[in-house]
């Protein structure tokens, strides 16, 4: 019985099923109050609501052309999407979906989801360094401007979380705001909002879509991906919006914990996850839909000027909340 259990926690839920799933969720709702915000509808027609339109549209493009340029690093440019995908599905399994800890956890997790993040930004990298262009390459540089300064403020803004609870497990942060509530309520509000601006550079997400930017660059660094390759890296970005939204409402909203009778617990934690979770993706579409594209130069002055700064303060500020 543990052996079926644990195959479906991996595969099933909260396994890599349920986040694949709901990788096309979050697609489908910052598609919807995108479009919302500019007086369009969004999509419609795929199933109630075009509810099942970000899977229509993974399906047509595994079916479309599949090319490879002539002249990439045919081993590099190939590998990138199963890597992508393989990274965001791993790193998602220490997220707490149903419980306190995920399906996987252990003493310095934290860590390795700030690694997976960077790593993340590497495969950026290398999609664009091996298509061996000048769009995705130029792409690909800009993608390392954004790692350089905005990987800082993000540690650092995670490392307020983990010296608040006195942590660097996922499970033992959760437990710790069970008992002495929300990260967002105390020193921890500034590193809220440096967390959001972070996490939304790190998704290249308007204003700062600068690597991908089609009006400058055509798409960036994804410029010569198509078909399978190109399909599975939409799914691989969807996981990361997933997994970077759950990780803000798990440092700072309590995770999955919540007000509920023990019986209830089971059905009551994944809701509370969910609700948490979209209410991130929200903040994240508004700020996507209310600010136009900034430019390189602005990004880097912003990222090191200011938030930095304000990061290096933040830490500074627990630290002697902490003491007190």
């Amino acid at each position: 019985m543990d052996v079926i259990s644990s195959t479906f926690q991996l595969f099933i839920f909260p396994g890599f099923l349920f986040f694949i799933l709901l990788s096309f969720l979050f697609e489908w709702v910052d598609r919807k109050l995108y479009a919302a915000m500019q007086r369009r509808i969004g999509p419609l027609y795929t199933g109630p609501l075009g509810l099942l339109q970000p899977i229509a549209d993974f399906i047509k493009l595994i079916k479309k052309e599949d090319l490879t340029p002539k002249y990439s690093d045919k081993k590099i440019f190939n590998s990138v999407p199963l890597l992508m995908c393989a990274l965001m599905l791993t790193v998602m399994l220490i997220l707490p979906v149903a419980g306190e800890s995920g399906v996987i956890s252990f003493t310095g997790d934290v860590i390795f989801a700030i690694a997976a993040m960077t790593l993340f930004c590497i495969l950026i990298f290398l999609a664009g360094f091996s298509s061996m262009s000048p769009y995705p390459l130029l792409g690909a540089e800009r993608a390392v401007l954004l790692l350089l300064g905005f990987e800082i403020p993000l540690m650092l803004s995670i490392a307020g979380c983990c010296i608040a609870s006195g942590s660097i497990e996922v499970s033992a942060i959760v437990s710790w705001q069970a008992s002495h509530g929300w990260n967002i309520f105390g020193p921890q509000l500034l590193g809220f909002a440096i967390f959001l601006v972070a996490i939304q550079a790190e998704l290249e997400r308007i204003p700062f879509d600068i690597p991908d930017a089609e009006q400058e660059i055509v798409a960036g660094w994804m410029t010569e991906y198509s078909g399978r390759k190109l399909a599975l890296i939409r799914m691989a970005r969807n996981l990361e919006l997933v997994f970077m939204s759950a990780l803000a409402a798990t440092l700072y909203l309590g995770g999955p914990m919540g007000l509920a009778p023990h019986w209830a617990e089971g059905i009551a934690f994944p809701v509370y996850f969910l609700l948490k979770t979209v209410a991130i993706l929200l903040i994240l579409t508004i700020i996507r839909g209310i600010f136009a594209r900034v430019r390189i130069d602005q990004m880097v002055a912003f990222a090191w000027r200011y938030l930095i700064p304000l990061s290096f303060l933040q830490v500074a500020l627990t630290l002697i909340w902490r003491l007190i």
